[in-house]
Order: C-alpha cells, then sequence, then structure tokens
C-alpha cells in the first residue's frame, strides 16, 4: 500500500488511514502486527489475511516449501523473519519439515505395475555438506515409462558412490514392490550393471546410453582424428 491517492468514483480520494495492530500466534510464540489500512477499507492484506490471528499451518507450509526448494535452515530462518517479522530457531524448522517424513515413506513404499516397457537408471553426483565436511554423494533415480506411456519417477535413493552392488539393492526394491517384468532398461556404460538387472529381470533388454557408447568407441579412435 502506498501513499498515493485512489479515485474510485466516489467522488473521495482513498488514502491510507493508518494502521490496525493485532497479536498473531505461531506455534512456538506471539508477535504484534500493524497491518495498513485505508479510508475506504478496500485494501487487502496477502501474506496475512485480515481477520486471521493464527499462522501455525501458514508458517508451517511456507517453510516446508522453502525447505522442498532447496533452502538450508539458516537462509529460511532470514527469510520468514523478513516476511513476518519473526524469529525461528533451526529445532522449530526442523520439528516442521519432520512433518513430511511420514509421506515421504508412503511414497517411497507405493506399490508399483506389474510391467514397465522402459526404465531409466543412472546416478547424480553431487557435494554436500555433512559434519561440517564436503563429501560427495550419489543420488539414484529410476525414471519409468508405464503401458499407457506415461512416466514417472518409480524411486529415488541415496548413497555413497554409484556402484553395481547398490543398484541390486535398488532393482531388488523395484521387485520387492510388484515390478514382475521390464522390456528395456537405459543405463550408462557402468561395469557390472547388466549383470545386476538381468539377475533380478532375466528377459530385460539393456540400451547403453548413446552418449557413453560415444564415450566408449573413442576410445579406440586417435585423438587427431576423434573431433
Amino acid at each position: 500500500m502506498t501513499g498515493e491517492r485512489k479515485n474510485l468514483g466516489s467522488g473521495f480520494d482513498n488514502r491510507r488511514n493508518g494502521y490496525n495492530s493485532k497479536t498473531i500466534k505461531t506455534k512456538d510464540s506471539a508477535f504484534v502486527l500493524d497491518s495498513p489500512r485505508d479510508r475506504n477499507s478496500s485494501f487487502e492484506p496477502q501474506i496475512i489475511q485480515k481477520n486471521q490471528t493464527v499462522l501455525t499451518e501458514e508458517l508451517d507450509n511456507k517453510i516446508i516449501a522453502l525447505y522442498g526448494i532447496g533452502m538450508g535452515y539458516r537462509d529460511i530462518s532470514a527469510h520468514i523473519e523478513d516476511i513476518y517479522g519473526i524469529e525461528i530457531s533451526k529445532s522449530s524448522i526442523t520439528a516442521i519439515t519432520d512433518k513430511i517424513l511420514p509421506k515421504i515413506r508412503e511414497w517411497q513404499n507405493r506399490p508399483l505395475d506389474e510391467i514397465y516397457p522402459i526404465i531409466f537408471l543412472d546416478a547424480m553426483h553431487f557435494k554436500c555438506n555433512e559434519e561440517k565436511k564436503v563429501i560427495s554423494k550419489a543420488f539414484y533415480t529410476v525414471l519409468g515409462i508405464d503401458q499407457q506411456g506415461k512416466k514417472a519417477v518409480l524411486g529415488l535413493y541415496l548413497s555413497e558412490n554409484e556402484g553395481a552392488n547398490f543398484w541390486l539393492s535398488v532393482l531388488t526394491d523395484l521387485n520387492n514392490r510388484g515390478v514382475k517384468d521390464i522390456f528395456i532398461a537405459c543405463i550408462d556404460g557402468l561395469k557390472g550393471f547388466p549383470e545386476a538387472i538381468n539377475s533380478i529381470f532375466p528377459s530385460t533388454e539393456i540400451q547403453l546410453c548413446i552418449i557413453h557408447q560415444i564415450r566408449n568407441s573413442l576410445k579406440y579412435v586417435a585423438s587427431k582424428n576423434q573431433k
């Protein structure tokens, strides 16, 4: 809300007219909020609505959303303080984000289709802070295409590094959740990966990623001819 006048057609200019003060309750505390008002009562607050005095659910949802896009606890705390003018501790943020853990476990263990015509299996590598040290992690991703042609993430798994043995545990998990057959598995050139797949799904055809095929082929080409 600015101090600019607005002609609403009634013959009078609308302008701001001070503030309304109210106490907003959160999960751990309460604070006083001064909400701007105008003479015609046409101003509608967006973050905290009129007549709203409890912020618990809205605050929880915003913290979970910020956590979901990768913001750290310190950044979330600073963001909430900037918007609402309240301080929130790391333990409070942890308690809120932990609420989604049952939903995550439910998604991780959900039953799958018996047959998938195509699945893509790959691991992404990234750096993260753990106990004040920067370490590497492997994020295993399984993307499936069902018999209706729709894509779906079948599973996400975290490990210290990528290896055929861990992929074997991933494939075993898919099998335990109901997958009986996979027609084509698209993978990279990781050693022992095809054998791990065929030990669980013996009829599956292996399709190597074309990028890895090119890289493997270049090993046999002189450097002056690779380009």
